[in-house]
This record gives structure tokens, C-alpha cells and sequence, in this order.
């Protein structure tokens, strides 16, 4: 019997211009605006690797360590395609150097020279479905009962001594194989767009991600189905079950969303972590600058002078402000020399020692802001972020956005793997510096003796995490969405069964 009525409502979909219509819809959508997001992706590649490339041709044009300018770059995220994320939202370059451990708020951007297209592919694959199959998804579900209480055909269907609960899942299982229609086919399209783009590469990981994004893609369109037979199961008249569901859809959709990040992003920043951590990072550099000085009154070189009259163009300064992101203290020689003259050649060993020294101070006093910049950051952009992040939770489009982000690897975690990444990066680059004595060398300030060893330094490389991180991280909201899938399908089986007929 399950089958017989399952048989009859997947016919009775499939013959309905809302589902010609959703299929259509759909499709166009996706070809259009996929390559668009291709096309932006193919973009922001190329500004990725024209960043390495110049960074890298700058870092071989200095003439001594100390200018030179190393930096971590993050290529874009090929599934942001589906879920943009924070993949375009948050910095992908960083300066890696000893001055200061890098973080979310020590990067830039790279540069866009179209940022008219950005407007457009600011609307991800996600979006779509977000918006346009949660829709849809109400559209089939707002007369399944309440347009056969109407008609009177529920009644009809019931002196058969069929199950309400064979009714309610043939009704919900036909439906949910017309929706995945086009669903699976926008996936598919958007596949095939993908493996012809001669920049564009998927492994099996990439497909096992994209699986992942179908499936929570099928449990969020449930979802709405489900709150729409809901409304219909409650409600015996369908033009009144139509009204309330687009209601409905509008305020989680549209609304909500909306509402939590407007009212979360106007919060300020607690002044008082943020005065807090200030001062101790300025007590810290207080500290350096005492064992500094203290360095320069008891070496072996008379006077204070910290340059020794060789490094006349350095600058030392704390580079302060109330701006979390800039609190780090900054060493820069603005002046390199490409010949020292005889008369300096007796100081040369003092201003060795003292950057040998000044080197590891730096370093060490750099680790030393980081475990207070570190939590005090953590306070003023992560917590607020998790904030808004849980209220929007309470609707199925954030459930269903951080799963899918998640998947792609475009949540915040994601892109924090790549500055994480880039701390990494740092200590290889100071246990270089160190394993070869750079901060002691000639080389650090002068390049009378020869240019530096760019070739040998450490080179940065980012992967992106396992797939088997990306499934831990979206399992949790993945269940959330189950979990409603069941609780509606209950609630809905409880109401149909105590509904006269």
C-alpha cells in the first residue's frame, strides 16, 4: 500500500507546473551564476599567483635581512564556488617576520581590479538554494494535506484503512524525490562546469566535500518541506496554509538573518580587554626597551650608541595603538649600505653582537605580546563572531550555512588553518635565522660583503585540512538538521493523527 501511494503522489508532482517550473528556475540560475563564480575564481587565482610571484621578486630585489619583507600568501578555496564563506571576507596575505607573531588581523587582501564583478559572484551556489529551493520546498508542501481536506479526497483515502503514517511518508518521500531533481542536477552542472576549466582541478576529496554539501542540502530543503506540511497539516484551507508559509519563509529566510547581523555587528568591542591588553603589551616592550638599553651601557663598546656610527638610517620605535591588530613592536633599518668604509670595519663585530642580541630579544618579547594579544583577540572578534554565529543558528538558513561552510572548508576555522599555518611558517623561518647566525651576520645590515641567501630560506606552503576535519567540523550543525527533519515529522504525524477528517 506504501508503494501504491507513493507511486500516486510522485505522479501527481511530477505532472504540476510548479515542478517544470522549479526545475527550470534552478537550472538557469545555476549555469548563469556558476560561471560567474568560475570565472571570479579563475580571477582571484590569478591575482593569487601574480601576489607570490611579487612578493617574491621583491623579497630577491633586497640588499640585506633586515629589509627584506616575507610573506605567507592563501590561494582561494575552489569549493568557495559553492559557499564563499570567509574565503573572501578575510585577509589571505600576511608579513611573516620575528617583529610579531601573525594573526587574522595582521593580513591584507589581495588586490581586485574588478571590483564590479565581485558584486556579482557575492551570490555563492548556496545562496541559491538557500533562498530560491527553501521556496519551492514550501510551494510543494503548502497543500499536501490542507488541499485534500478541501477537496475531500483525505477522507476518501482513509476508508481504504490506509495508515496516517503511510500517507504522511508517501506524501514526504515523492516530494522529496521531486525536489532532489533539480537539486542533484544544479550539483551536477556545476561539476561538469568545473572539470572544464583548465585552472580548476577536483580530486577525490573535493567530490567526498561536494557529497557532503549535497547532503546538507537534501536535510535543509526537508526541512522547509516539512515546516510547510506542517502548516499545511494545521490549517484546512490551502490558500491560508500558501499565506502562512510564505510568512514563514520570509522570516527565516529574509528576516531573521538579517535582524541578528545587524544587531550583533552594532555591539562594540568590551573597551575595558581591549585597554586591558594594551597595557601589558605596553609593559612588555617597557621591558625590552630596559634590557636594551642595559645591553648597550655594559658591552664592550664605549658609550650608548646603538648603531656604533655604522647604522645611521635604523629606526627602533613601539609600534602602539589601541587597534588590537598593531600592537606589536616593530625593528626596521630603513638604510642598507653597499660599502663600508675602513673606518668602520673595527665596529663591525660590536653592531654584530648587538643585533645578535637584538634579533633574539625581539623574537622572544614578540612570543611574549602574542599569549596576551592572543586571548584579547580572541575576546574582541572570535567571541562576538561565535555570538552571532549561535543566534543565527536558530534558523535552519544558519544551520544550513555553517554546515556547507564547513564542508567547504570557508568557515572561519578554515581560514584560520592558513594563519596558523603561517605561525608555523614564522618558526621555521627565526630557527633559519638562528641555524645560521642571520641576525649576527653582515648581511643583516650591509651588503658590502654579498647579497642574502634568499634561495635557501624556508618556502611557505598551505594545504588545505583532511576531509575527515571538514565532516568532524560540520557534523554537528548536520545533526541539528536532522534532528528538525525528526521533530517536525513527529509533531506533523501527532497532528494528522488527531485531525478530523
Amino acid at each position: 500500500m506504501l508503494t501504491t501511494l507513493i507511486h500516486r503522489e510522485l505522479l501527481d508532482n511530477l505532472m504540476t507546473f510548479r515542478f517544470a517550473a522549479a526545475v527550470l528556475i534552478i537550472l538557469f540560475l545555476m549555469v548563469t551564476n556558476t560561471a560567474v563564480l568560475i570565472k571570479d575564481y579563475e580571477r582571484r587565482l590569478a591575482g593569487y599567483n601574480d601576489a607570490v610571484k611579487m612578493h617574491q621578486r621583491q623579497l630577491y630585489e633586497k640588499k640585506t635581512y633586515s629589509a627584506g619583507e616575507v610573506y605567507a600568501d592563501r590561494p582561494p578555496n575552489l569549493l568557495s564556488i559553492f559557499n564563499v564563506g570567509f574565503d573572501k571576507r578575510l585577509g589571505n596575505q600576511v608579513e611573516v617576520s620575528h617583529r610579531y607573531v601573525p594573526s587574522l588581523w595582521d593580513a591584507n587582501i589581495h588586490e581586485s581590479d574588478n571590483p564590479f564583478l565581485d558584486m556579482f559572484a557575492s551570490t555563492d551556489i548556496v545562496f541559491i538554494f538557500e533562498v530560491i529551493l527553501s521556496l519551492l520546498a514550501l510551494i510543494f508542501a503548502y497543500d499536501a494535506l490542507a488541499g485534500e481536506y478541501e477537496r475531500g479526497t483525505l477522507r476518501l483515502v482513509l476508508t481504504n484503512s490506509v495508515r496516517h503514517g503511510h500517507i504522511l511518508l508517501a506524501k514526504y518521500i515523492s516530494a522529496m524525490l521531486c525536489l532532489l531533481v533539480p537539486l542533484l542536477l544544479s550539483f551536477l552542472l556545476a561539476v561538469i562546469l568545473l572539470t572544464n576549466s583548465a585552472s580548476i582541478i577536483l580530486n577525490t576529496h573535493d567530490f567526498l566535500r561536494i557529497g557532503g554539501l549535497i547532503f546538507a542540502s537534501a536535510a535543509y530543503l526537508s526541512v522547509f518541506y516539512l515546516i510547510g506540511m506542517l502548516i499545511s497539516a494545521a490549517m484546512r484551507r490551502a490558500s491560508t496554509a500558501l499565506m502562512l508559509s510564505m510568512f514563514i519563509w520570509g522570516f527565516l529566510v529574509l528576516v531573521y538573518p538579517n535582524v541578528i547581523l545587524a544587531v550583533t555587528r552594532r555591539l562594540e568591542a568590551p573597551q575595558a580587554r581591549t585597554t586591558s591588553a594594551f597595557n601589558q603589551i605596553e609593559q612588555i616592550w617597557e621591558e625590552f626597551e630596559r634590557k636594551r638599553k642595559h645591553f648597550l651601557a655594559t658591552d664592550a663598546f664605549p658609550g650608548e650608541e646603538w648603531h656604533f656610527s655604522v647604522i645611521g638610517g635604523g629606526s627602533l620605535y613601539a609600534g602602539l595603538s589601541d587597534d588590537l591588530g598593531r600592537l606589536w613592536y616593530i625593528y626596521e633599518s630603513h638604510m642598507h649600505f653597499e660599502t663600508l668604509g675602513d673606518e668602520h670595519e673595527s665596529k663591525i663585530p660590536y653592531a654584530q653582537n648587538y643585533f645578535r642580541f637584538l634579533g633574539r630579544l625581539v623574537t622572544d618579547t614578540a612570543d611574549r605580546t602574542w599569549l596576551i594579544r592572543k586571548p584579547a583577540l580572541e575576546s574582541v572578534y572570535i567571541h562576538p563572531s561565535n555570538v552571532e554565529k549561535a543566534w543565527l543558528k536558530l534558523s535552519p538558513v544558519g544551520l544550513y550555512d555553517s554546515t556547507t561552510q564547513a564542508w567547504a572548508g570557508t568557515d572561519i576555522l578554515g581560514v584560520r588553518d592558513f594563519f596558523e599555518a603561517a605561525r608555523q611558517y614564522r618558526h621555521q623561518v627565526i630557527g633559519y635565522f638562528y641555524d645560521k647566525d642571520v641576525f649576527g651576520s653582515r648581511a643583516w645590515f650591509s651588503a658590502d660583503k654579498g647579497a642574502p641567501d634568499w634561495g635557501s630560506l624556508p618556502q611557505f606552503s598551505f594545504q588545505r585540512v583532511e576531509i575527515n576535519i571538514n565532516a568532524k567540523r560540520a557534523l554537528p550543525d548536520l545533526c541539528l538538521l536532522l534532528m528538525i527533519n525528526v521533530v517536525l515529522f513527529i509533531v506533523i504525524f501527532l497532528i494528522f493523527i488527531k485531525s478530523e477528517v
